[in-house]
């Protein structure tokens, strides 16, 4: 059983490199795999991953981890060293890929401060099974001991006299953390020797340690009895290593340098690394600094907006307010921008669940990712990989059919699931587009009606709103429950964390030919544009991006139909009116039409006009979660936050989305 190590500044950068080596891992497995082969740079690439996580794993002591990690590096030693046309590799990328499930779980766990007990016993006989079968099968003569595969250094290294070493190691530019990577290169020194000491000496406690090496290097004074060659070789296999420097002293007596190296020491403490461009940075943190920044825009708007300032001229006070805003938005983009990340982390991991999906299912497709560079808010990234994994496996369930049928069909054998991303204003959409068998109309409707589902006359309804039904929580078209199909919940989870963040899914398909899936999401969740609307003593915000035009209405271009639905006619077209005082029960003085205001607001080609008292004008708005005292009233809300405007008064901030889907006339 691992147990928990209580360094939290040393399991943070454990937890954030393994999970980038894993990530890395599944992405060489899954590359390697779709080729059909393995070439010398993956082999020592998968290597290097599985001896990195090996030693990190141990020096934190998680054993488990570092016990399964050596099984794969072993196997790997083998195989890099005995290549061969014998090799199966899809058994081994599907015995390293459980082995990257395994260490997911186990880093999960770690994550919520859990004992990371997970038994990998089954797992490494796995390996060393298919090691001693891969032996056998390409032929070695000689017998062969599991423990002996993996030549382990402390055994390779040949006794000889006593000898006085210095080593000098730098490690490559932008790897990060080096003083953990010379924390490491010390645990696998004392395989070799005690008698050592380093500078810097605080590699873990001192910030500018980090600094030091990058800019002097990581010097290693010892005595050790191994040759000249056994310890080139040792070192080399140091991860990130960019130069070393060995040297055999004359001298038998290494601490005769103490009084030297003290004064180096002493001086590089005031050195400062001009060439570290990136550093890692607590979400944590990052979160808090956004919470300052909107307080801020408040705060700001109270100032500038303040009821005392009304009918004074003040110019000079006026000047230097529009400076402080100008500087309060270029620090909130700053800030925004330092918390977006590309698309792509997400998108990778999709490869994963199309191999496997592929593999039980016995079909054959190709994941396309098209703009996965593009940038979103990293609490939206959280919110979108379940409803992308659902969306993934439901193109290959649903959508892709088997080779005999595509051929059968005129298609290609491998079917096509492409995967894109693109900037649309102050949204991102992303789209899930396959080249399937595409959605059937009537297969929907005959569900929909058996489960209840249909509330309107089904020849009013669009093949957009057909489609949209399978969206609804239970519904399904497969009649047989598998493992990723038939209970009804995928789809409904896809819709409800995609309204979660204030976005939108759309889905377009075609039979026999294809099926696109839209999600529109905002780019953030933190500060939007927002457009301040009064209606009696209440106040709204409507985000500006979902905002046509406003204006003011007439009373002879109000519609009335014969269920007294009240619409308005634009340019030839109607739009139902919304009129907020009605739907929410708000005292207000303005009910004739004339006297009040009208805002176009739209959503996925769907609009309706939003009647309101009066704008109070356009501002940034910070979006805070509803307090729950709302969300018990509206159940089912329609508004995605409220904020804080600048004369004091709270704004329910609406989602534009599920009012239009509502349409509350």
């Amino acid at each position: 059983m691992s147990e928990q190590p209580s360094n939290e500044p040393m399991l943070e950068i454990y937890l954030y490199e393994s999970d980038q080596l894993i990530e890395q891992l599944e992405t060489i497995i899954i590359e390697s795999e779709k080729v059909g082969n393995y070439t010398c740079e993956t082999i020592n690439e998968i290597f290097r991953i599985m001896h990195t996580i090996k030693g990190s794993s141990a020096m934190m002591l998680f054993n488990n981890i570092s016990t399964l990690a050596h099984a794969l590096e072993d196997l790997f030693y083998f195989i890099r060293e005995e290549r061969n046309q014998y090799v199966n590799f899809s058994a081994i990328s599907d015995i390293v890929l459980d082995g990257v499930d395994f260490i997911k779980v186990e880093l999960q766990k770690i994550k919520r401060n859990e004992t990371a007990d997970g038994k990998a016993d089954n797992l490494i006989s796995g390996i060393r099974d298919l090691l001693s079968y891969i032996k056998r099968d390409s032929k070695v003569k000689e017998s062969v001991n599991q423990d002996s595969v993996y030549v382990k250094q402390e055994n390779a290294l040949e006794s000889t006299c006593t000898k006085e070493f210095q080593a000098v190691i730098r490690f490559e530019d932008g790897c990060e953390m080096e003083n953990i990577r010379a924390y490491s290169v010390i645990h696998n020194l004392k395989q070799i020797t005690e008698d050592f000491y380093y500078i810097p000496q605080d590699i873990i406690d001192d910030d500018n340690s980090s600094n030091i090496i990058h800019k002097n290097g990581f010097k290693i004074f010892f005595n050790s009895d191994k040759t000249y060659e056994e310890l080139q070789n040792f070192f080399s296999q140091i991860i990130f290593l960019k130069d070393l420097e060995l040297v055999h002293n004359n001298s038998r007596d290494c601490r005769k340098h103490d009084e030297t190296i003290c004064k180096s020491q002493e001086g590089m403490k005031t050195c400062n690394n001009t060439h570290q461009s990136m550093i890692s940075v607590s979400v944590s943190k990052l979160d808090t600094l956004m919470d300052l920044v909107g307080e801020m825009v408040i705060a700001e708007a109270m100032v500038t907006q303040n009821p005392d300032l009304n009918n004074l001229e003040l110019p000079d006070f006026y000047k230097a307010a529009r400076q402080m805003r100008k500087i309060h938005n270029e620090i909130q983009q700053m800030v925004m921008s330092i918390r977006m990340v590309p698309l792509g982390t997400s998108f990778h991991k999709m490869h994963r669940i199309v191999r496997d999906m592929c593999k039980k299912l016995d079909k054959r497709a190709d994941l396309v990712l098209i703009g996965e560079d593009t940038e979103v808010d990293k609490n939206i990234i959280e919110h979108i990989s379940d409803p992308l994994m659902h969306l993934i496996r439901n193109s290959i369930d649903h959508g892709i059919e088997t080779a005999k049928d595509r051929l059968s069909a005129g298609k290609p054998e491998m079917g096509t699931i492409t995967l894109e991303a693109k900037n649309s204003g102050s949204d991102v959409l992303i789209m899930v587009k396959d080249d399937g068998q595409g959605l059937d109309k009537n297969s929907i409707m005959n569900k929909a009606r058996e489960n209840g589902l249909i509330h309107k006359p089904e020849n009013e309804m669009s093949d957009r709103e057909i489609y949209n039904l399978i969206f609804l929580p239970g519904f399904t078209t497969n009649n047989n429950i598998t493992e990723y199909s038939g209970r009804g919940v995928g789809m409904d989870v896809v819709a409800k964390n995609i309204e979660a963040v204030g976005g939108s899914v759309s889905v377009d398909s075609t039979q026999g030919k294809g099926t696109i899936i839209t999600l529109k999401i905002p780019l953030t969740l933190a500060i939007i544009d927002g457009m301040n609307i009064k209606v009696g003593n209440s106040r709204f915000t409507i985000p500006t991006t979902a905002i046509k035009e406003s204006f003011r209405p007439g009373k002879k271009d109000l519609i009335t139909d014969p269920d007294q639905n009240e619409m308005i006619m634009v340019r030839g077209i109607c739009y139902p009116i919304y009129r907020l005082h009605n739907i929410y029960k708000i005292k207000t003085e303005i009910t004739e039409f004339d006297r009040g205001i009208l805002l176009m607001v739209e959503q996925d080609d769907r609009s309706i006009c939003i009647f309101a008292d009066e704008l109070l004008g356009q501002q940034q708005v910070v979006v805070k979660a509803l307090p729950p005292y709302i969300k018990k009233i509206y159940q089912k809300s329609d508004f995605v936050g409220c904020t804080l405007l600048g004369d004091g008064n709270i704004s329910l901030i609406f989602d534009v989305s599920r009012l239009i889907m509502t349409n509350k006339l």
